[in-house]
């Protein structure tokens, strides 16, 4: 009889309803302490185990809970917070970590009530963050030197460990690898490599694999991501030593690898001396047979087999006729898996009131996932038979999907297809273009400007909440918005900025704003997915051809712009983070989709235009993060990615100023295809990595101009004046001073307005103090 195990390689930790996230900011607000906070984790840990368990899987994963990313659990695990955060013994270990991750362990409560974190000293710059691979997880970024150090230094996983053996689940326990722990720092010291730390953080890794080991701990999943990736030789070779180091625990280890083929690695993987491999078979179908026939029998095979990136249900059929010859050739012995953990989807779709019937068919959360693998451990099992009525709706589900006329739209098709050549083109080069821009705009040195969004208040957020409840009439809904609008705009000419934002008080998520109000998207109720910390979002479905009915921003721009004599940015979101920041259908190219979204989104760069709005930031955060992990797709991906941002904004004309904004992640490596989006302002992420990234455009010499972040607007810490002077001092240093704005690090939705009034006038000063050091 065959012998198929089922496990995951993680789940969701937010829970049904962000359970999580609530905790944790009422915990930074102190209205509650560790101990109810710690309570709603075991909450949740029991019930995702339990959940896993009532899916048949023969493991609990244990070790994919977080309070704010896997990650920052390991920099805590292996005892290596950076010496720069002056840790003494008498702060807390949660404390700590919340001060790694926000510059302060949380915000400090005044008399009105309103969590302002206003005092600069109280706190430090917290570890810079970035996205994890090509998703939209972030994670924070181990610091280190040649005076960094290892060794168990946490017990929680251990505890967490405990916790599921008590519950009666037999346990797998999830590491992230050490030399994807290495790679995925930075060093902090000119000269220093990284890769010299591996034996002593291989001492450290061994401590915590023998005490899991004596915990009864029997595998322990380590993750080694970094495979999927081209890794210098030194790297490559650090592998096969760090392992034998490894296997003197004594720990059946399962080696995971996702997110991208294992390519030129792919024997090395085979090789390793561990107890079993995963292979990630939704992005590597092709390189089955090779590990097949590579790996020795006696080790564990772990197929990954179900998607767990994106919402759409596994053909199941498909899915029986890769398993079936591997499960023959591996005689009879298999394990089956979504094919990376399932942190990036919903917890569940199958009943969310949002979608209609024929919708959520086609549809499937972690917990419809788990129901998946379960279908086909008992199709491998006991043979199709055994699960028909369960093979059969999967079947009609896609079939369904493929035949649906929602899918298509013959118009959207012909516009792509007959796009005039010069369609992404500008109608002048830079230098003319900022000439002219510059005598309409009449911006002083080292112009000053916000990314987009302003705090979402309480107030406004349950105004939007009873709209949509349909509690609150049309007229009723506008005036409160319009209202939001006056108030930002007045916050704005107060502090002194030059150009504005209306602040977006209408719009729930940057991405989802728009997917509404665009055909071929669909919206879940629940369907939340963690982004960092305590930072949820909502990913549209976007299951059909794009185009846009109406338009989506203008008349809230326009009634800003009319409020104030100082340019009013428009404010839009790029074609390649809608279609990243979504969960893309998968029955097209990519590129295909990017070039609706960019032809709908242009219409609306041109009524903006119309109404007289002379700066319009269209914003590519994501764009980094769709690059291909291998650098032979890389050409490929970055021609059509910023084509499509060409053809978003190439339509206005000469007078009208281009933004864009990108943060939290690495973009030197790509400066070639940014410089070719044409866009007139780049505002960027930088304030974390103290300007790190500007070496980058001073020495590629990038041609247009340039806003780099000078505070890190995830922290409630106010940073002081003099902080900002010497970050845009060093951005002065690479870039030359009049090409040079002066901005937050990213948008400050998620806020309050004490701190934000507080950093805003500080950045303010800082600009007047840069133009005039009298």
């Amino acid at each position: 009889m065959a012998i198929v195990c089922t496990h995951l390689l993680g789940f969701p930790r937010m829970g049904a309803a962000r359970e999580l996230k609530f905790a944790l900011e009422r915990h930074w607000r102190g209205e509650i302490g560790v101990a109810e906070l710690e309570a709603t984790g075991r909450e949740l840990r029991r019930r995702h185990w339990q959940l896993q368990r009532d899916a048949g899987l023969d493991f609990v994963t244990v070790g994919d809970f977080a309070y704010g990313d896997h990650v920052a659990n390991h920099i805590q695990m292996l005892g290596c917070e950076p010496a720069r955060f002056g840790f003494t013994g008498d702060v807390p270990e949660l404390a700590r970590y919340f001060m790694l991750a926000r510059g302060v362990a949380a915000e400090h409560q005044h008399d009105d009530g309103c969590a302002c974190g206003h005092a600069a000293a109280e706190g430090r710059p917290a570890l810079e963050m970035t996205k994890w691979f090509d998703t939209n997880y972030h994670y924070l970024v181990p610091e280190f030197d040649a005076d960094t150090r290892f060794g168990l230094a946490s017990r929680r996983l251990l505890g967490e460990v405990a916790e599921a053996q008590a519950l009666g689940h037999r346990v797998k326990v999830v590491l992230l690898g050490p030399l994807s722990f290495l790679w995925l720092g930075k060093e902090k010291a000119d000269g220093f490599d990284r890769l010299s730390l591996l034996e002593r953080l291989l001492a450290a890794y061994n401590e915590v694999l023998i005490r899991l080991g004596a915990a009864g701990v029997q595998w322990v999943q380590v993750d080694e991501p970094i495979l999927g990736l081209d890794l210098p030789p030194a790297w490559v070779a650090a592998f096969e030593p760090a392992y034998r180091r490894l296997a003197a625990a004594d720990m059946s280890i399962l080696l995971a690898t996702y997110f991208s083929p294992l390519q030129q690695h792919l024997e090395l993987a085979c090789g390793l001396p561990v107890a079993g491999l995963h292979l990630d078979c939704v992005r590597a179908p092709h390189e089955l047979d090779q590990v097949l026939q590579r790996l020795p029998l006696e080790r564990e095979l772990s197929l990954g087999i179900v998607d767990g990136r994106n919402v759409w249900r596994t053909d199941l059929d498909a899915a029986l006729t890769l398993l079936q010859p591997a499960l023959a050739q591996r005689q009879g012995r298999l394990w089956i898996a979504p094919s990376c953990s399932l942190l990036h989807v919903p917890i569940a779709l199958g009943d969310d009131s949002a979608l209609d019937a024929e919708l959520r068919s086609w549809l499937a959360g972690a917990v419809e996932k788990l129901d998946e693998i379960r279908v086909l451990q008992q199709a491998l099992v006991h043979g199709p038979a055994a699960v028909r009525r369960e093979l059969f709706a999967a079947r009609a589900a896609v079939a369904a999907r493929a035949s649906s006329p929602r899918v298509k739209n013959a118009t959207v098709a012909a516009r792509c297809a007959t796009l005039p050549s010069n369609a992404d083109r500008r109608q002048s080069p830079f230098e003319q273009r900022a000439a002219v821009q510059h005598a309409r705009l009449q911006l002083p040195p080292f112009p000053t400007t916000t990314i987009g969004s302003f705090p979402q208040t309480a107030d406004i957020r349950g105004v939007r909440a009873a709209f949509r409840r349909g509690a609150l009439p049309e007229a009723d809904y506008r005036q409160a918005m319009r209202s939001a609008i006056a108030d930002a705009v007045a916050r704005q000419e107060a502090i002194g900025l030059d150009v504005l934002v209306h602040g977006e008080a209408e719009r729930n998520d940057m991405v989802e704003y728009f997917g509404e109000q665009l055909e071929g998207f669909a919206f879940t109720a629940n369907g939340w997915v963690q982004s960092y910390g305590s930072r949820c979002v909502k990913p549209p479905i976007l299951f059909g051809d794009v185009s846009r009915a109406a338009p989506m921003t203008v008349e809230w721009t326009e009634y800003a712009q009319s409020l104030t004599r100082r340019p009013m940015k428009g404010m839009l979101t790029g074609p390649i983070t809608i279609l990243q920041w979504s969960f893309v259908r998968d029955d097209q190219p990519r590129a295909d989709t990017a070039l609706q979204i960019a032809l709908a989104m242009r219409d609306e760069v041109l009524d903006l235009e119309r109404a007289g709005i002379a700066v319009i930031q269209i914003d590519e955060p994501a764009i980094r993060e769709g690059l291909p992990l291998r650098r032979s797709q890389w050409a490929d991906y970055l021609a059509w990615a910023s084509r499509a941002f060409r053809v978003t904004a190439a339509g206005v004309g000469d007078g009208t100023q281009v933004h864009t904004h990108m943060c939290y992640a690495e973009f030197n490596d790509i400066l070639p295809a940014i410089a070719a989006m044409d866009a007139d302002v780049i505002t960027i992420e930088t304030s974390r990595s103290q300007m790190e990234l500007l070496r980058g455009f001073a020495e590629f010499e990038y041609p247009n101009e340039i806003g780099p972040g000078v505070y890190d607007i995830h922290s409630p810490r106010v940073p002081p004046v003099e902080e900002m002077l010497h970050l845009m001092r060093k951005a002065a240093a690479v870039v030359p001073a009049q090409r040079l704005w002066v901005n937050p690090d990213c948008g400050l939705k998620t806020r309050a307005w004490p701190e934000t009034e507080a950093a805003l006038r500080n950045m303010v000063l800082a600009a007047r103090l840069l133009r005039d050091p009298q």
